[in-house]
């Protein structure tokens, strides 16, 4: 066959030409204007209605295909391209541990070490899932951090590394590797509690970096309930970079009695008014990190979501840091100075769930909301 449509003539057996001959303008031209059953009859013709057919089904299916992306559930407002499935959460269910949890807490000189292979004392989510690729692996962490931490006057904001480690050996990221536009320049920085981009987030609001790192970026429910015993009791959770105490989410309604009812601590950061000047534009509503400012007595805990108070195993009383359920859950500032062990080194970390940037406090001048108490 060449490039033009052949048939059989049924009395010769010779094949003729449907594009061209004697008949040809009077076959096409009621391939596309005549009812099928008012064509005349001849194999060549019977090949014209099959044409016909074909045609019209091929239109049918080229104007379904707008019409099945017209009902297809929109993209999260704003999210400039990101790619998709991140919006998924874990799904429901328990994954498993590659190994045990393993870690070591000790005191050697002025400083506590921590090493762990940053598995959790409880079972994972599915990971990889649709809003996660990666899959879980031990790591190496050797951490530590000052026995006698010392506050300073100004707050340090987390960038760039862990804000501290539970006692099962999980490290504390809240920070996410996610942007408007995929832009680290934008200024506007997802956040995977708060927004709508849950980045294969599981029960225990952590996912896995791609180097099989598991990481909280929210409370750490499964811990949680090993610590508490399903009771609403102070607990310790980790130790902050800086060598100061984690907590979570209950603390003493008053600060100064452990004889004090037990309260679930509430974040003094809320959603500012208003709509976004700049990059992705809409409501403040939660979907990035600079949604967010800081109002002080909102709540119960300062800038670094943290406070002065007694605990049961500072009796004398210590500066701690409290996680939330609201933001910014996880600490975004230090009261005192972060020890260099958590620092990351190399190049920086891959996007899609690494979850590896902390709280820069705000975007580039010109490119946010207005400076606030909130962004510093």
């Amino acid at each position: 066959m060449t490039g033009s449509l052949l048939a059989t003539n049924n009395t010769n057996g010779q094949k003729s030409n449907l594009c061209s001959g004697p008949s040809a303008a009077k076959f096409w031209k009621g391939l596309f204007s005549s009812p099928a059953s008012s064509l005349p009859t001849s194999n060549c013709m019977n090949h014209h209605i099959f044409i016909r057919r074909v045609l019209i089904l091929l239109s049918a299916m080229s104007l379904a295909a707008p019409v099945r992306a017209q009902n297809r559930p929109a993209e999260p407002k704003g999210q400039g391209g990101e790619q998709r499935g991140k919006q998924f959460a874990a799904p429901a269910g328990d994954g498993k541990n590659p190994a045990p949890s393993q870690v070591s807490i000790t005191v050697e000189g002025g400083f506590r070490v921590i090493k762990a292979n940053g598995l959790p004392d409880h079972a994972p989510g599915q990971f990889p899932n649709r809003g996660n690729p990666n899959v879980v692996a031990a790591q190496s962490y050797n951490y530590r951090v000052p026995v006698q931490p010392q506050a300073n006057a100004q707050f340090t904001r987390l960038v760039m590394h862990p804000f501290g480690v539970a006692l099962n050996g999980v490290v504390f990221d809240p920070g996410a590797a996610e942007w408007w536009q995929m832009d680290p320049r934008s200024g506007w920085t997802l956040d995977p509690i708060s927004g709508s981009q849950k980045l294969g987030l599981d029960r225990h609001n952590a996912h896995v970096q791609p180097t099989g790192a598991y990481h909280y970026h929210g409370m750490p429910t499964g811990l949680v309930e090993k610590l508490t015993g399903g009771q609403q009791k102070v607990a310790q959770v980790g130790w902050a970079a800086d060598g100061f105490p984690i907590y979570g989410p209950w603390d003493f309604s008053d600060a100064k009695s452990t004889n004090s009812a037990v309260k679930r601590m509430k974040s003094s950061y809320r959603l500012r008014e208003g709509t976004r000047a700049s990059g992705p534009g809409g409501k403040f509503d939660g979907s990035y990190v600079e949604d967010f400012e800081f109002v002080p007595g909102a709540g119960d805990l300062d800038e670094a979501n943290g406070r002065f108070g007694l605990t049961p195993e500072f009796p004398q009383g210590t500066y701690h840091y409290v996680l939330t359920d609201d933001f910014p859950f996880i600490p975004r500032q230090f009261r005192g100075t972060p020890d260099s062990s958590f620092f990351r080194r190399g190049p920086p970390p891959m996007r899609f769930g690494a979850g590896d940037v902390g709280f820069k406090g705000g975007p580039p001048p010109g490119k946010g909301p207005p400076p606030g108490k909130g962004v510093k």
